[in-house]
This record gives structure tokens, C-alpha cells and sequence, in this order.
């Protein structure tokens, strides 16, 4: 090689690397956008990094103190706390840099711009129409704990179990130390429902007690997880819980499970109280996007191409008595010469149960649905071959929908005209006693 060709060589700029989507976020915060105050100090020395699991609870606050979403349940959320893993799990960019400066058991409050929550330009998460986005907001965190998650394989979607899903999983255990405590790799992956307990006798002596189905660190870790996920769980001894999974070793002061998630079960008690069960049974498609707390009644994430608002539903649908499967009392397929029926919701056209349940599933998505009298046909015309306080499955396919027209660019003529619409269906259900429906449909004109 000639002198000149070195010089050549040595004048040819180096490409710079590309920033990372987490480093473009990082360069959006400037001095003063995100602010922190210890309320209570942690423990420890240790703070959280990328790839560990967060569990902690927040609340946020207007700079007034009005509480506008909350995980706590003295502040109108569910109680349970949020689970994340750091660099992995999509979260504003103010709770990204800011929880990695906690201790365990700390609490603080972030104080934020509107660019460093949902005010951000291009953020990974959606919100409800109501959220201020445009205004500083006060967030206070409590992290409640934290510990190592290893990713070996990455899953698909974006979806991870809660209770009450259905999970199955290969996973085997180990100490620290290498020891195996757990293998399961033989015959069928486990099947566990997420947060279910069962009542068992720890000790002769002693009442029995209720324990989850597996330990209590262990549930928290795949809780983080997406279907087909392969990753190493590293639990303290805390957490290693009484469970029909493995017995609890003594002196030991971690475990290290690793899980391959092979597959959940969307599974949804729409009430709360296990009355009204949704559990999906074939996929729907749709794009699938993130959304905040406060548009949910859980502590997880709702897919943003269900039919949640007022809309013109399609389904196909076969109605059984519970537990008499061969008991069909309708079926779209074949008591509707075939066709499926269409429906818009809010307007009472179905029972309440179906229609809560149809409202948050895909396109293409397939759920069968157990619900109580009250939901079904007690409250409903009741077809004649379905006795009175009888219990209901029903079998739904939501085939499409259509989302109520955006009045966005409408002049002034055509919105009054579409409020019309609105205000005469409000005064038929009115008029047929639905009191609720229509105020939901006059609320809708006035706001």
C-alpha cells in the first residue's frame, strides 16, 4: 500500500453508529424537565438496571393534587402494583430514567414536563382523551421490589399473563450454586392459571392455608413474559413461596428458574368476581398498541383494535345452557339462515354480558363466554327454551366492526345532524326504561 493510498485511507470519516430508539429518547431531556424527591428512603445500596424486573405502585397527581390515574386502590385503581422490565417493557421516558435511581422500599416523586410523559412526540404508549398531556404533572412511585431477568429467547407480540390467563410453561430450577432443584422437560409443559391459589395443609397441626400454584417470585417473573419466551428468573429466597411446584429448600438464598413460555390463554373476569368469564380461543388480528392505566380496569394492557366505543358489531354467536354443551337454544349458523348478526352497541340490543364481552375482542378473535342470569337472559327477552335463572355460554366470533363516525372536519350542519341521531336513539331507550343507556348516549351529544 503507497503513502498516498495510507493518507486516503486515514481521510475517510468513520461512520458514527447509529443511536438506539432508547438513546434517541435520552437526548430529549433537558435540565429541569425531569425532577426527583425522596418521600421515604430505600434500602440497600443497589438500584435497578436494564434487563431487571420492577414491580412497583404509582400515582399521578395534577401539581394541584388532583389524582388522575393510580395503581393504588385508596386513589380508585385495582391495588395491584405494575410489573416492567427495564429496557424491555415500553414506559414513558420519565419513568425510564427515573426509576433506576431507586432504592427497594423507596418512595419519590418525579415531577415532569409534558415531553417526559404523555406529552412526548413519538412515545411508545397511548392514552385516554382525558389524560393532561399538556400539563407538568407529579408522579409518585413506590418500588416495591426488584431482581435479574435473563432473556435467552425473545417472544412474540406484545401481550404477557395476568390473572386469571392460563399459562403453560417448561421450567426447570436450579441454585445459585448449580444445584438442580426442578426439571420439567418430559411429557407436557406445567399448566397453571396466573394468581389462582389452592387451599392446602402446610402442617398437621395448622389450618389449611391457600398458596399460589407456584412461587410467588416465579409468577411475578413470567408475568413479564410473551408468548414463546425463553429467559432465566433469578428469585431471592422471599419470594420462593409454598406451591404444588416445588418444595421450599432451606439455606437456600436464591433460585434460578428458566422458563420457556410456551403458550397463555387470554383469560378476562369481566366483573371482578368470576361470574362473567371471557376466555379467547382463537386469536383475533389487529394492530396491536399500548395504552395507560387509566383506560383500564386491570393492571394490564388493552389491544386498541377492539371495539371499545360505541360501534356497528358483526358476530356469529351460539348460545348453550352452562354445562349442557349439546343444549343450543340459537345459533347464528344456523337459526339465522347462516347470517351473522349485526348490532350497535350501547343501545341494549343484546345482553349486557355479550355485549361487554364482544367489546373488547379482535376482528377474527374467538371467545367462549360464561355468564350469570343477571347478564344473560334475566334481564333480557328470554328465548322460549332457556328457563329463568338459568346460566349461559355463549360461543362469539366478532367477524368486523365499524368505529362511529369522527366528527373531526364536520361542518356545523353535519355534526348537529349526527347528535340528532345520537339524541333519538337516547330518548328510544328512554322511553323503553334503559336509563343508563340513555344517558350514556346524551352525555355523548353534550361532551
Amino acid at each position: 500500500m503507497t503513502v498516498h493510498e495510507d493518507e486516503e485511507q486515514e481521510s475517510v470519516p468513520h461512520k458514527k453508529k447509529p443511536l438506539s430508539d432508547v438513546e434517541k429518547r435520552k437526548k430529549k431531556i433537558e435540565p429541569g424537565s425531569l425532577m426527583k424527591a425522596v418521600i421515604r428512603p430505600g434500602g440497600g445500596e443497589s438500584t435497578p438496571s436494564d434487563g431487571d424486573q420492577v414491580i412497583y405502585h404509582f400515582t399521578v397527581r395534577t401539581l394541584d393534587g388532583v389524582v388522575v390515574e393510580s395503581t393504588r386502590s385508596e386513589c380508585g385503581g385495582k391495588g395491584t402494583p405494575i410489573r416492567h422490565v427495564l429496557g424491555k417493557s415500553k414506559m414513558i421516558l420519565g419513568l425510564f430514567e427515573g426509576i433506576p435511581t431507586m432504592l427497594k422500599a423507596e418512595v419519590a416523586m418525579f415531577k415532569m414536563k409534558p415531553e417526559l410523559h404523555y406529552g412526548e412526540a413519538d412515545r411508545p404508549l397511548t392514552f385516554p382523551d382525558s389524560f393532561p398531556k399538556e400539563d407538568e404533572l407529579h408522579f409518585e412511585i413506590e418500588m416495591l421490589d426488584f431482581f435479574k431477568v435473563k432473556v435467552i429467547n425473545e417472544g412474540q407480540g406484545w401481550e404477557s399473563p395476568r390473572e386469571p390467563y392460563e399459562v403453560k410453561a417448561w421450567i426447570s430450577a436450579k441454585t445459585s450454586e448449580g444445584k438442580e432443584i426442578l426439571l420439567c422437560s418430559q411429557g407436557e409443559p406445567y399448566f397453571f392459571t396466573f394468581g389462582k391459589s389452592e387451599s392446602t395443609e402446610v402442617f398437621l397441626k395448622e389450618a389449611p392455608i391457600s398458596v399460589l400454584l407456584v412461587p410467588k417470585g416465579l409468577e411475578m417473573g413470567i408475568g413479564t413474559m410473551t408468548r414463546g419466551e425463553k429467559a432465566v428468573v433469578y428469585v431471592t429466597n422471599q419470594y420462593i413461596t409454598q406451591s404444588p411446584l416445588m418444595p421450599i429448600i432451606e439455606g437456600v438464598e436464591e433460585v434460578w428458574f428458566e422458563i420457556e413460555h410456551v403458550h397463555f390463554i387470554q383469560v378476562r373476569d369481566m366483573l371482578g368476581d368470576g361470574r362473567l368469564i371471557k376466555r379467547r380461543i382463537h386469536d383475533g388480528r389487529g394492530c396491536l398498541k399500548y395504552v395507560s392505566a387509566a383506560q383500564m380496569k386491570t393492571s394490564c394492557d388493552f389491544p386498541m383494535d377492539c371495539p371499545l366505543h360505541d360501534s356497528l358489531l358483526c358476530i356469529h354467536y351460539k348460545g348453550m345452557l352452562l354445562n349442557e354443551e349439546k343444549t343450543v337454544f340459537y345459533n347464528t349458523r344456523v337459526d339465522n339462515n347462516g347470517q351473522p348478526l349485526e348490532f350497535g352497541s350501547g343501545e341494549g340490543l343484546v345482553p349486557k354480558g355479550l355485549e361487554m364481552c364482544v367489546r373488547l375482542m379482535l376482528p377474527g378473535e374467538i371467545a367462549l363466554v360464561k355468564c350469570p342470569p343477571d347478564y344473560a337472559y334475566d334481564k333480557f327477552p328470554r328465548p322460549a327454551n332457556v328457563p329463568e335463572g338459568a346460566h349461559i355460554q355463549w360461543e362469539i366470533e366478532l367477524l368486523r366492526f365499524e368505529m362511529p363516525k369522527d366528527w373531526t372536519g364536520l361542518n356545523f350542519k353535519a355534526i348537529m345532524d349526527e347528535a340528532d341521531k345520537i339524541r333519538g336513539t337516547g330518548n328510544g331507550l328512554f322511553k323503553k326504561g334503559k336509563f343508563e343507556l340513555a344517558k350514556a348516549k346524551y352525555e355523548k351529544v353534550l361532551y
